[in-house]
């Protein structure tokens, strides 16, 4: 079996990511396929990635590409999380995870007083409200004329591929979705093009080439499959993939085959990498065995009980520490990090950091370090988004 060296593994995900100065590129819809998805969960994540990840990007160029060109769409896909996929890869997303998430919004319906028979006819109405147009939870509950909380049905029916979430309302850092027919929205895409086994074959070998190494823990973590279907599903395409190793980690990791090749040739970067990533980022969210990027001893900085990543600052792909935005009449971006760095890379971190502040402000921003964080498992839910706030 291969060994691999970790600093090179490191800059290898790095490269994949889009997260190196060479890497980096400026279609945005590419960035989105190569990560198989970006994570939208909170509004402003699937901006900050792509921030990231590219030389030159505005909020009006996502937004073009989402909402006018209509390349990416948002959906529920891998754990019953929403993500914003290509236009390309929501037939294949959908089928693969389409059970998981239609069973847990079914149930938090009914919850929420909406059983069978109010919610087909309820729906019914929504299809009918919305033909040839977009409208916001609060306008179809005012059209309706209903009490009911309609925010679980409509959930139900993007699930079910009858909606999809458009625009949001009131710009990048807002959750009030815009809804539409999915036909309407996308007429060229068929969602049920491909049966469930080929779709979760698919899902997996995308995402494979875009984080491995792997292990079958991350796999079937990152999927929500069983681990049980996963090792069949990787069995499905064993010839396309390889184990290595990789020094100071412990256990075996899979990549393709032709990751191996491009692996081999790499060499070690003559410069070091910083990256200030989002909560929920890709490449913090992509593992479920995390010791290749993350020490033990600050895991708790970074993931809470619920394994939410919280504002990351990378360098050469390891987590050093975390980032946060404090917005008032004079912004700054706050930072802790883990351990003392060297001065040539602390002044590329205060860089990094001005540079991210000006792009969520639209004005300079101040950088300020701070010397203590209360690890996430010690906070409330939802301390993840703003981890820097004590």
């Amino acid at each position: 079996m291969t060994k691999l060296n970790l600093e090179l593994v490191n800059h290898f995900v790095l490269n994949k990511q889009h997260l190196t100065d060479r890497s980096k590129i400026d279609d945005i819809t590419q960035i989105a396929k190569d990560l198989v998805g970006l994570h939208a969960t909170l509004p402003t994540t699937p901006y900050l990635s792509l921030f990231a990840r590219t030389r030159k990007f505005t909020k009006e160029q996502f937004d073009k590409e989402s909402y006018i060109e209509k390349n990416l769409g948002k959906i529920r896909f891998v754990r019953k999380t929403i993500h914003i996929l290509p236009r390309d890869m929501i037939s294949y997303a959908f089928s693969a995870t389409r059970k998981m998430a239609e069973v847990v919004s079914e149930r938090y319906s009914k919850y929420l007083g909406a059983d069978q028979d109010t919610y087909k006819r309820i729906s019914l109405l929504i299809l009918e409200i919305l033909k040839e147009k977009g409208m916001t939870t609060t306008e179809l509950k005012k059209a309706l004329d209903t009490k009911l909380k309609l925010s679980s049905i409509l959930n139900l029916m993007c699930d079910q591929g009858l909606l999809i979430r458009g625009p949001p309302k009131k710009g990048w850092n807002s959750n009030i979705h815009t809804y539409y027919l999915f036909q309407e929205y996308f007429p060229e895409v068929t969602l049920n093009e491909f049966d469930e086994e080929n779709a979760k074959k698919f899902v997996v070998k995308q995402y494979i080439g875009s984080f491995g190494p792997v292990t079958v823990n991350d796999v079937s973590w990152w999927t929500g499959f069983r681990k049980t279907e996963t090792k069949q599903i990787l069995e499905s395409f064993q010839n396309d993939l390889t184990h290595v190793e990789i020094s100071h980690l412990k256990g075996n990791h899979i990549i393709l085959l032709s990751d191996q090749k491009n692996l081999n040739s790499l060499t070690a970067p003559q410069k070091h990498v910083v990256n200030f990533l989002p909560p929920l980022d890709p490449y913090t969210m992509g593992y479920k065995d995390r010791e290749r990027y993350l020490s033990n001893e600050y895991y708790y900085h970074v993931f809470d009980r619920s394994g939410n990543a919280t504002s990351s600052i990378l360098l050469n792909g390891e987590v050093i520490g975390i980032w946060d935005f404090n917005e008032n009449e004079d912004p700054q971006i706050r930072m802790f990090l883990f351990e003392e760095v060297k001065k040539s890379v602390l002044k590329d971190i205060h860089t990094s950091a001005q540079k991210v502040g000006k792009f969520i402000s639209e004005k300079e921003v101040k950088t300020k370090e701070v010397d203590s964080m209360t690890p996430l498992t010690k906070r409330t839910a939802g301390g993840f988004m703003s981890p820097l706030k004590d």
